[in-house]
């Protein structure tokens, strides 16, 4: 008798993952998936079960990468403005292979209500705690949303950033907006 052939749940996620990347979020199916694989539907769904359960696990892998990078910048317990330039930073530095899937998996997440919430708190979350009546606090907020304008333009595919324009961008931010007196307001 044969040993039964197990299936790798990361390799499915791996290919779950470049199908979004290389056919945006309408082309991620259970079928699509287990042809890459070269596994049957049921086989994907021996591993997780729905296309629900395996986007949660593609963002669930997204978000714990994502975080070890975060808190590997920002420390223990960040100022809620350290955590805004950890974001900033982590952002920058993320591979680009790996930021292009986070965008094509937050496309297909901001698909249905639930991936929705979980993502408006998610992102409520990074600039919660700031003090918006300081100038510190208001820049925070605004590195945080021009990180993330970046992050958008750049891998929906909205705007060409070749890597040196990316950097810069990013310098930019840090010079221009994080930094002490960067912009002031004239009564």
């Amino acid at each position: 008798m044969g040993r039964q052939r197990s299936i790798d749940r990361d390799k499915v996620l791996d290919a779950a993952e470049e199908i979004v990347a290389t056919q945006g979020a309408a082309g991620l199916t259970i079928d699509a998936v287990a042809k890459a694989m070269g596994i049957s539907k049921g086989g994907v769904q021996y591993c997780f079960g729905s296309k629900d359960a395996l986007i949660d696990a593609m963002f669930d892998r997204w978000g714990s990468a994502y975080e070890t990078l975060f808190a590997a910048i920002a420390g223990d317990d960040p100022s809620p403005q350290t955590g805004v330039r950890a974001h900033m930073l982590a952002t920058q530095s993320s591979d680009q292979t790996a930021s292009a899937k986070a965008a094509g998996l937050m496309a297909t997440l901001i698909q249905t209500p639930e991936h929705l919430a979980s993502t408006r708190e998610w992102y409520r979350s990074r600039i919660a705690g700031l003090d918006l009546t300081t100038e510190e606090g208001k820049r925070a907020r605004l590195a945080f949303l021009a990180t993330e304008g970046a992050f958008m333009l750049r891998y929906f595919g909205l705007m060409d950033i070749d890597p040196a324009e990316w950097e810069a961008m990013f310098t930019d931010m840090q010079a221009l907006i994080l930094t002490e007196g960067a912009y002031r307001t004239d009564s």
